[in-house]
């Protein structure tokens, strides 16, 4: 007999408390190709973040890593456990870079719940406001913000689709 384990499914509303921390469990590397990629499809001209040999004549001496792909990445960072179950994102506010994040680094992050409140106007979702910070492997810190989203209750928001079942007996290529 087979037996289904699902996978995780995201926090829902009513798994929220103020205080709670997430430590994020993926870090990521960031990459020369990132940083020019993102830089440039987001049609940014600042040659600090694509042109070495710019960027090296700055204090830095190398590229400084795009702030917005920065942005991005510890906010994706922090999908699994606060926005899985997200019905849109509200915004961000208060974004600092007290530090400078380089081609190279590993950005690990973690985030702590400061509100959660049902919505006033939308029965089937929470309100959670979280303070997220970005760390390099060293332990500078190179980003933080609030951010502000509106999470689905549990069994109100939309399903994934189901698969059909197993046959009884399952053969996997081996």
């Amino acid at each position: 007999m087979v037996t289904v384990k699902h996978g995780w499914q995201g926090r829902f509303f009513e798994d929220f408390g103020v205080g709670d921390v997430y430590e994020h469990p993926l870090g990521r590397t960031v990459m020369t190709t990132d940083n020019m990629w993102f830089t440039l499809l987001t049609q940014n001209t600042a040659r600090l973040h694509y042109d070495h040999h710019y960027a090296a004549q700055t204090e830095f001496g190398r590229p400084l890593v795009n702030s917005a792909f920065t942005l991005a990445l510890v906010t994706g960072q922090s999908v699994t456990d606060i926005s899985q179950n997200v019905m849109a994102n509200l915004g961000w506010d208060e974004v600092r870079l007290p530090h400078p994040l380089f081609e190279g680094d590993t950005v690990y992050s973690r985030s702590e719940v400061l509100e959660a409140r049902e919505s006033r106007s939308r029965p089937d979702v929470g309100v959670i406001t979280v303070r997220t910070a970005g760390y390099t492997q060293e332990g500078k810190q190179v980003i933080s913000f609030r951010r502000t989203v509106l999470v689905y209750r549990r069994g109100r928001g939309p399903q994934p689709p189901s698969l059909p079942p197993l046959p009884e007996e399952q053969s996997w290529p081996t």
